[in-house]
């Protein structure tokens, strides 16, 4: 009696369910993301245990912040009963904990409300002030540094390397000040504070976020440039391929941008990404000086209320913004040299 044997995939024929799933699974790109979620549990319990503790350290009391100074200690007292404050704090962040493990992040002690319905009307704003300032930092960065590197020391690099210098020097909330005085003050060009929603005007909402997003912006756009043209002078400089590209016959302007510029994007990937963090953090500044509904206005407001969940939650959701910024970077490295995907899968 023959032994079955199964018969071969006929060449052209279309793969089985099984194996394109099998090859999704076991490709580099979907591993790398895996290997990433998995780092980021511990990274954003750390993050919300840390501020959690920090929180409890501050000085001062929920219960009397929202009370106010004449609450007497009885009216306190019951009001930490209600909002069950006067449990330990380790049992309060373990019935956190699990409340976001089901999905859910608690009520605002202050307003009662969800904090998922207060992060949900708050992320749009500033979701749109961060994406407006990586935008100009980026976009703006980038021809800024090429400009500086096609003829250096220069009239043209000298001239952006003292501008990245002042705009290096100058804090975002001075930066702030000097923006709203000059341009709403003086020139009156663009609304010094308040916030415009895009379903209102599209117009107006672009310029109600100009000046707030150029206050985050400036400072960063100014470190990427210098870091970017220091990149690309090392390239032109020491570098085999350019060399040779220039032996060719090829014009400085082609190597520079199609060769050298192509190469340094790795690191200015790697460095926009990490400095997302500071990018976010400078909101919760820059939003209550233009009185900004974001969700950075609301941190402050949590924190100087004790209101420990809209606190926790904030901070858990720009925790995850940052850990899925660094793995879009990551996964950026393998569109720009696809050598890297061989990397990731033998490591």
């Amino acid at each position: 009696m023959s032994t079955p044997t199964l018969a071969a995939p006929r060449p052209g024929a279309a793969p089985s369910p099984r194996g394109v799933v099998a090859a999704v699974l076991t490709s580099p790109s979907v591993r790398l993301v895996g290997r990433r979620l998995l780092v980021a549990i511990p990274v954003l319990f750390g993050v919300t245990l840390l501020t959690f503790v920090v929180m409890n350290l501050l000085p001062g009391d929920a219960a009397q912040a929202l009370l106010g100074a004449n609450a007497t200690p009885q009216q306190v007292h019951e009001l930490e009963i209600k909002l069950h404050l006067d449990q330990p704090p380790w049992v309060r962040y373990g019935q956190w904990l699990g409340g976001v493990v089901t999905g859910n992040l608690g009520a605002s002690l202050a307003s009662k409300q969800e904090v998922t319905a207060v992060l949900v009307q708050r992320l749009p704003v500033t979701f749109e002030l961060v994406l407006y300032g990586l935008l100009i930092s980026v976009v703006f960065a980038v021809p800024l540094a090429v400009l500086a590197a096609w003829r250096p020391g220069g009239v043209v690099d000298r001239l952006i390397m003292v501008l990245n210098m002042v705009g290096l020097s100058v804090a975002p909330y001075v930066l702030s000040l000097v923006l709203m005085y000059v341009f709403a003050v003086k020139l009156g060009v663009l609304p010094a504070i308040g916030y415009v929603s895009p379903t209102e005007s599209i117009a107006g909402n672009v310029r109600s976020l100009t000046l707030p997003a150029l206050s985050l912006a400036l400072p960063l756009l100014c470190f990427y440039a210098r870091l970017l043209r220091a990149d690309l002078l090392e390239q032109m400089q020491s570098q085999d391929y350019v060399v040779t590209a220039r032996a060719k016959g090829l014009p400085l302007w082609r190597v520079l941008i199609g060769h050298a510029l192509r190469n340094s994007l790795f690191g200015f990937l790697t460095v926009v990404g990490l400095n997302l963090g500071t990018l976010i953090g400078a909101t919760v500044v820059v939003e209550q000086i233009f009185s900004l509904p974001g969700m950075g206005q609301q941190l402050l407001e949590a924190i100087n209320n004790r209101d420990i969940p809209v606190v926790e939650g904030t901070v858990l959701v720009f925790a995850c913004i940052v850990v899925l910024v660094n793995l879009l970077t990551d996964l950026m490295y393998a569109v720009l040299d696809p050598r890297i995907r061989y990397g990731n899968s033998a490591a």
